[in-house]
């Protein structure tokens, strides 16, 4: 139910920022002392009150689009420059006199103006949906792990908006048939779905990768939740691949699922590269005097250096020297093995929440993550990425196993998913988990969405220690 409004708001909205932007046009041609005619004006306000129905043609309304994802984004984007096509094309071909401010800058203003607007709404709508507001009810069908698995999921990212309510597993399968899943009530077996679905008025049906799910039960079961009005979710077997990798193509009448290997060598990671250097030649640049001011308040704090070189693991590998402004005291290291026994981490890496090595001034890098600008000159140099794989220590890679050595097929980053997602508050699970994602589904576009998610991360100082 609570789509319908949601929608209503984003209508209005993208209504006044087109009202904004034809206001802000009009306005500073006034002030420049231009003439308007009146068709103009008209025409203008033409242009206005048809911005919302260009965001429904190029699926803006989506429901599916709300909360995640770049497609609610895209389609504005391609809503917009559509428009500005159509009018410029249209006005040339009918040689109609119409003011180039519409084209070059109202139609522009109104595409910045809509997305922000709709960023605003998406983190409105994120901080609703971690207090338990405007989730989707999803009934899980398969096996007890992977319900477990989805049902994990769903709670440690709630921006998604589902919420499993109730779980279907197959009956009598290995005696999975119990009264809950971590919670969870099971309700039924798989020939139950429908009326599970419509007692408890679900909004979705995720079917997990089962071979009790052949295609005839799937098709079943689709036609057994049409008439509720429920969406269906089916999960391949094929774990953490998603975007431009994933594409359906019918062969014989059979739908199936195409999966393209990652693009670990080409022409993408020549541009990739190219974009890490430059970027971070502008930030050394940029950052040359903070950085300097740095590294005399951690010399001037504590004895010892004001960076710190450690041997790390890269690409396919190969060992690297990382740079990072000292934190701790001079003599960590050889601390460190006191220490052990009070790791907190789960995994292969060594974590303290209140680590006595660490300095005052190295508590306050940490936090903000300014200890890793140094970094930057790694990534001028070709050893690691902006956004990449955490870059591991030696001896956690002699520990790792032939999964998590697919890490190392890209070079490690400055910062990354695990960097935007819990830093060191993820499980070491979790971490792997987060970065054999990335290294499956890289792309431009990813790392852009990464690097504008890592300054929210790195401001709130969550996770840091």
């Amino acid at each position: 139910m609570w789509t319908a409004s949601y929608r209503k708001v984003l209508v209005a909205g993208d209504l006044l920022s087109a009202v904004i932007a034809f206001s802000v046009v009009e306005l500073t041609r006034l002030k420049l002392g231009a003439f308007i005619p009146l068709y103009d004006l008209y025409f203008g306000l033409a242009l206005t009150a048809v911005w919302p129905l260009v965001m429904a043609i190029a699926g803006g309304y989506r429901k599916r689009a709300h909360g995640e994802g770049t497609a609610e984004f895209r389609a504005v984007t391609e809503g917009g420059v559509g428009l500005i096509a159509a009018v410029a094309i249209g006005a040339y071909a009918t040689q109609t006199m119409i003011a180039r401010s519409y084209v070059m800058a109202m139609l522009p203003l109104a595409i910045f103006f809509t997305l922000l607007f709709r960023q605003k709404m998406r983190k409105r709508l994120h901080r609703a949906r971690s207090k338990g507001e405007y989730m989707r009810r999803v009934v899980a069908v398969g096996h007890r792990a992977s319900v477990i698995d989805l049902v994990m999921q769903f709670r440690r990212q709630p921006y998604h908006g589902m919420r499993v309510v109730a779980a279907c597993l197959p009956y009598g399968a290995d005696g999975e048939q119990m009264l809950d899943v971590d919670g969870v009530p099971v309700l039924g077996d798989f020939s139950e779905v429908p009326e599970i679905v419509d007692k408890l008025e679900a909004d979705a049906v995720a079917v997990l990768a089962c071979p009790e799910l052949d295609g005839i039960a799937l098709r079943r079961l689709a036609w057994g939740i049409e008439s509720k009005g429920a969406d269906l979710f089916v999960a391949p077997a094929l774990m953490d691949v998603a975007g431009p990798r994933i594409s359906v193509r019918p062969v014989a009448g059979m739908p199936l699922l195409h999966v393209e290997h990652p693009d670990i060598d080409g022409i993408r990671q020549l541009v990739k590269s190219a974009f890490d250097r430059i970027v971070a030649a502008f930030a050394l640049a940029l950052l040359a005097v903070p950085m300097l001011s740095i590294a005399f308040v951690i010399r001037a704090s504590s004895p010892g250096k004001a960076l710190f070189r450690q041997t790390r693991v890269g690409r396919h590998g190969r060992e690297f020297q990382v740079l990072k402004f000292r934190t701790m005291v001079a003599d960590a290291e050889r601390l460190k093995g006191v220490l052990l026994e009070e790791n907190e981490s789960d995994g292969v890496l060594f974590k303290m929440r209140n680590d006595p090595r660490i300095t005052k001034v190295g508590g306050l890098l940490r936090r903000y993550s300014l200890d890793e600008l140094p970094q930057l000159l790694n990534v001028l140099r070709g050893e690691m990425s902006l956004v990449g794989p955490r870059p591991p220590l030696p001896v956690e890679v002699a520990q790792y196993g032939t999964d998590v050595r697919r890490r190392l097929v890209v070079k490690p980053g400055m910062t990354g998913l695990w960097q935007v997602s819990g830093r060191s508050d993820l499980s070491w699970e979790e971490s792997v988990r987060l970065d054999l994602r990335y290294v499956e589904n890289w792309s431009l576009m990813l790392d852009l969405q990464v690097l504008w998610k890592t300054w929210s991360a790195v401001t709130r100082g969550e996770g840091a220690y």
